[in-house]
């Protein structure tokens, strides 16, 4: 209930603005990553995979159970994890999770590409009808990018004929598609052996790279669509918790560098904490950043 009331006081202050001071916001999550799964793993057949998915996030992250029995019906699936092995199917679950939040989140019956679009954000608050106002191609960005820290990705979603022409719907999906596939792996990142999740920290700060950079150029070569997508409650709460969600699963996952993300990653994320990008993000959300809590606002 408390959670849920300073959520409120967000949103509140977000639709609102005011000349009092906002209430301090933290993002935090429900997780449990040392509950004993033990007997899921030994139970673990390629039979009863959804089963074991659902009980062994039941304990470790609620999130997780509440997505998996949201998207339980999807035939893709299948596609996405690995049933060979406990092991195998514990380090599968960052490209699942990852896949099917993308399935829930760009569902026709939530999400209009570039009119509107939808966030799984975990298990007690999914964003709806986000307006997003079109936007430009995320390839702009790529100026801004002045080291290769990210190169493998910026080649896929910035350089790609394709995907380099997505706009900000594409931005907002796959950065909230990492901070699915993120948790997924940190909660049971002791039974994962393999290199399947070792990109998991890096897609996490990459992705809140192009939304920092991407709102960036909006204000300084956009200033029309700057202006609608700062009049949006909706888009800015978004934006905003975004960037404390990162936050705050970069850490629970920084003992892990190595096994869940490359040192490229915390690379990355000091880069995100340049000036300029925090001036943005509390220019356009209206909240200041702590200074000594990542995942809080001042």
């Amino acid at each position: 209930m408390k959670t849920l009331l300073v959520v409120t006081a967000l949103a509140l202050s977000l639709a609102q603005p005011t000349a009092h001071a906002a209430v301090p916001y933290c993002y935090e999550e429900p997780h449990n990553p040392r509950a004993d799964i033990s007997d899921l793993k030994a139970g673990f057949t390629s039979a009863n995979w959804m089963r074991t998915l659902q009980t062994m996030y039941q304990r470790r992250w609620p999130s997780g159970e509440a997505l998996a029995k949201a998207q339980a019906r999807d035939p893709y699936w299948n596609q996405f994890v690995r049933k060979d092995s406990f092991e195998g199917f514990a380090e599968s679950m960052m490209v699942a999770i990852h896949e099917e939040t993308h399935m829930w989140d760009l569902d026709g019956a939530r999400t209009r590409w570039d009119v509107h679009t939808a966030a799984w954000i975990d298990a007690t608050r999914q964003a709806t009808t986000v307006p997003l106002h079109g936007g430009f191609a995320r390839k702009e960005i790529l100026p801004l990018i002045k080291d290769r820290l990210s190169d493998s990705m910026d080649g896929i979603y910035l350089r790609d004929r394709q995907q380099g022409e997505y706009k900000l719907q594409g931005v907002l999906a796959e950065l909230n598609a990492g901070l699915t596939g993120l948790p997924a792996v940190t909660v049971v990142q002791e039974y994962i052996k393999g290199v399947g999740a070792s990109n998991a920290r890096d897609i996490a700060a990459t992705n809140l790279r192009y939304l920092l950079l991407y709102l960036r150029v909006a204000k300084d070569r956009y200033p029309a669509y700057w202006a609608k997508i700062k009049a949006e409650p909706k888009l800015r709460d978004l934006v905003l918790t975004q960037f404390l969600r990162t936050a705050y699963w970069l850490e629970k996952s920084a003992p892990y560098t190595g096994k869940l993300g490359s040192a490229n990653a915390d690379k990355i994320t000091a880069t995100n904490y340049a000036p300029e990008n925090i001036a943005v993000l509390e220019e356009f959300t209206g909240q200041r950043i702590s200074t000594t809590q990542k995942n809080c606002t001042a």
